[in-house]
C-alpha cells in the first residue's frame, strides 16, 4: 500500500483530524492577518505623534482616545457616522420589505428568479459608477431637480441627505435578499389559519409576519449598518462639506498615525456591539 493511500484512510479513520487539517489554512489566515492587523491597529492607536516630526512615537498614551471624546468636532463626526448608517438601515428596511414581499409571495413563482436577479444586477455595476451617477442626479439642474420642479421643489443637492440616499441605494440589495428568502419559506397555511380566525391584513402583519421575519431583518441590517459606518467615497462625492469617521481617518493616515487608528478603532467597537445586540434577535443564524 503507498504512502498515500495509508494517509488517506488515516484521514478516513479520523474525521477529527481530517476537520482540523482542512481548518488549519483559514484559520490561520484569519488570525495572522485579519485578527493581527486589528491588534496591531488597537496598539498604534495608543502611540503618539512628534508634534517637530509629526513621526510616530511609540510610547504609550490615553491621549488619543481622550482628545477623540473630548474634542467636539470628533464627537459630532462619531455620532453623525453612526446616525448615517441607523438611517440608511432603516430606509433599506422600509424599501427592502414590501419589494421582497412582491418576490416572494405575489409575483409569480416563473417572475420570481428573474426579479431576483434584478435586484442583483446593480451589484454587478462599479462601486464609483453607482456613486458618480447619483452626482449627476443630485446636481444642480439634474434629474431630481428636473422631476421635482413641477411640484415647486428642487433636490436636495449635496450634503447629508444625499449621502444618505445614495448609500441606501447601495446597500438595498443585501436588506432585500434576507427578507425575500424568509417571506419565501413563510409557511403559506399559518397566513391562511390567521385569516381564517378573523385577523385583518394589518393584524397577521404584526402577529405572524414581522416575528417570524425579524431575524432575516436584523440580519440585513448588519451588512447596510456595517457597510454604511466605514463607508468613506460616497461622502466624498456627494456630501459636500459633509464628513464622516472613514474620511477623519484617511486624512489623518500621513499625519497622524496613532489618531487614525484611534478613529478606526470607534468603528470596528461600534459594529461589534451592534453584532451583539442582533445576536438576541436570532440575525447570526440567518447570515
Amino acid at each position: 500500500m503507498s504512502l498515500l493511500n495509508r494517509t488517506a484512510g488515516a484521514l478516513y479513520r479520523r474525521p477529527r483530524l481530517r476537520l482540523s487539517l482542512l481548518l488549519t489554512a483559514p484559520l490561520l489566515w484569519l488570525a495572522v492577518l485579519y485578527l493581527g492587523s486589528l491588534s496591531v491597529l488597537f496598539v498604534s492607536a495608543f502611540w503618539t505623534t512628534d508634534s517637530f516630526t509629526s513621526e510616530v512615537v511609540k510610547v504609550w498614551s490615553t491621549d488619543n482616545f481622550h482628545e477623540l471624546f473630548t474634542v467636539p468636532v470628533y464627537r459630532q463626526v462619531i455620532l453623525r457616522s453612526i446616525g448615517v448608517a441607523l438611517s440608511v438601515t432603516v430606509l433599506c428596511a422600509v424599501i427592502a420589505f414590501p419589494v421582497a414581499f412582491y418576490t416572494a409571495r405575489v409575483a409569480k413563482p416563473r417572475w420570481r428568479p428573474l426579479l431576483v436577479v434584478a435586484i442583483l444586477t446593480p451589484l454587478w455595476a462599479s462601486y464609483l459608477v453607482k456613486v458618480y451617477a447619483w452626482r449627476l442626479i443630485l446636481s444642480q439642474d439634474g434629474l431630481a431637480d428636473w422631476a421635482l420642479k413641477p411640484f415647486g421643489l428642487s433636490g436636495p443637492g449635496f450634503g447629508l441627505p444625499a449621502t444618505v440616499l445614495t448609500l441606501t441605494y447601495l446597500w438595498l440589495p443585501y436588506m432585500i435578499l434576507p427578507i425575500h428568502t424568509a417571506l419565501e419559506q413563510l409557511p403559506a397555511n399559518l397566513l391562511d389559519a390567521s385569516a381564517d380566525l378573523g385577523a385583518r391584513a394589518g393584524r397577521t402583519f404584526r402577529s405572524v409576519v414581522l416575528p417570524m421575519v425579524l431575524p432575516s431583518v436584523a440580519a440585513g441590517s448588519i451588512f447596510t449598518f456595517s457597510l454604511s459606518l466605514g463607508d468613506y467615497i460616497t461622502v466624498q462625492i456627494v456630501g459636500g462639506k459633509t464628513q464622516l469617521i472613514g474620511n477623519l481617518v484617511y486624512s489623518n493616515i500621513e499625519l497622524n498615525l496613532p489618531m487614525a487608528a484611534a478613529l478606526g478603532t470607534v468603528p470596528v467597537v461600534v459594529i461589534v456591539v451592534y453584532l451583539f445586540a442582533m445576536r438576541r434577535t436570532g440575525a447570526l443564524s440567518s447570515l
